[in-house]
């Protein structure tokens, strides 16, 4: 099976002598225009709107309602740039947010809280897509920057409209928290699909009935695994700092809901160690069946050189240019070295079968 040919990427030679706070976007090009979502609600009313002109996300800044701003399109900078200006936000925070490879982190600033992290799903092609999301934790909004359209923020949105749960009765830590909780419960469905994954390869190996190329869905399957475990393990540094930190905009009475995380973040994480040792255990035993197999085929042909030893030595015996060797002078020689022969290859045979070797 012919592999396809691997993507090298140069994002970060963009990077080299530009100023701190330069914005450079380092995702995937796209010609899809900038999208923002806005969900300014209380807990007795909600105003859903598309914001086509980006300096109305001022309005909502010093609201006694809470706000979700959600933008999609990391690559139109000069838009990102301008709601940076509205809400103040730091330039290095606004080069992390358009830097797609920003390792998870958590910053705190004077009038908000920064925090970025990874958003897994599947694609229609059964392929991990990791997206970066940018959250930006003000004292009465959320704004949150994606790279694309499309999200696991669907029940929340449906939540806000339909007023269940406590959601529209909270401030925008709990809102934050809500979010966040959506993008780990979906961690869950990504190992869960790894995990049936890991078990189908394992129980073609073990009925011995393993593809050609098999050893590459496993080598695939390990680099999925790998690419998961790094874009999940460093949110529970995010979540445990703020557990125990002390931050203006999340309540103690917040504060349990996001040991929930926390709980759940350990789950997910002892899952993926597991199955990494299942991959790793997985390789093993291909690499076992592939030397069983070729075992078998060196006890095959070892078993036929056994056979053919004493008949080639009987052959080369009375196939020597003597003048004088009385066997060749019997009538029935010939068929009595056949008869010899024959009778050697099946006691060889009889003997191979009563040692168990065939």
């Amino acid at each position: 099976m012919k592999q396809p040919k691997k993507v090298r990427t140069d994002n970060y030679k963009h990077y080299i002598g530009k100023v701190p706070g330069t914005l450079v976007y380092t995702g995937k090009k796209s010609d899809k225009n900038l999208h923002v979502e806005c969900f300014d609600y209380t807990k007795e009313t909600i105003e859903e709107s598309v914001l086509l002109n980006i300096e109305d996300a001022i309005n909502y800044k010093d609201t006694d309602s809470v706000t979700w701003i959600n933008v999609d399109g990391l690559k139109h900078i000069d838009e990102i740039a301008n709601i940076g200006k509205q809400y103040n936000l730091h330039p290095l925070v606004l080069e992390d947010i358009v830097n797609t490879s920003q390792r998870p982190k958590i910053d705190e600033y004077d009038n908000y809280l920064f925090i970025v992290l990874k958003m897994l799903y599947y694609d229609k092609d059964e392929k991990i897509v990791i997206e970066q999301v940018s959250f930006v934790l003000g004292k009465n909004y959320v704004i949150t920057f994606q790279e694309s359209e499309g999200d696991v923020f669907n029940t929340i949105r449906e939540r806000l409209r339909l007023n269940n749960g406590r959601i529209r009765g909270l401030k925008s830590d709990y809102l934050m928290y809500a979010l966040i909780d959506a993008v780990v419960d979906n961690y869950f469905s990504i190992i869960e699909t790894l995990g049936n994954k890991i078990e189908d390869l394992e129980t073609e190996l073990f009925a011995g009935n393993a593809r050609e190329n098999i050893n590459i869905e496993i080598q695939q399957l390990k680099r999925e695994i790998l690419k998961v475990r790094r874009a999940i393990f460093p949110l529970r540094e995010i979540i445990n700092r703020i557990e125990k930190g002390e931050h203006p905009f999340i309540y103690k009475r917040t504060i349990t809901y996001y040991r929930d995380i926390y709980d759940h973040l350990i789950q997910v994480s002892e899952n993926i160690d597991i199955y990494r040792e299942m991959i790793w255990s997985l390789m093993d035993m291909y690499m076992t069946t592939i030397s069983n197999k070729m075992n078998e085929v060196m006890k095959v042909l070892t078993i036929i050189s056994t056979i053919f030893i004493p008949l080639t030595f009987l052959a080369g015996l009375y196939g020597m240019n003597f003048e004088y060797i009385p066997e060749l002078k019997y009538e029935n020689g010939y068929f009595i070295l056949l008869g010899v022969m024959f009778a050697m290859f099946i006691a060889l045979l009889f003997y191979f079968k009563r040692r168990r070797w065939l």
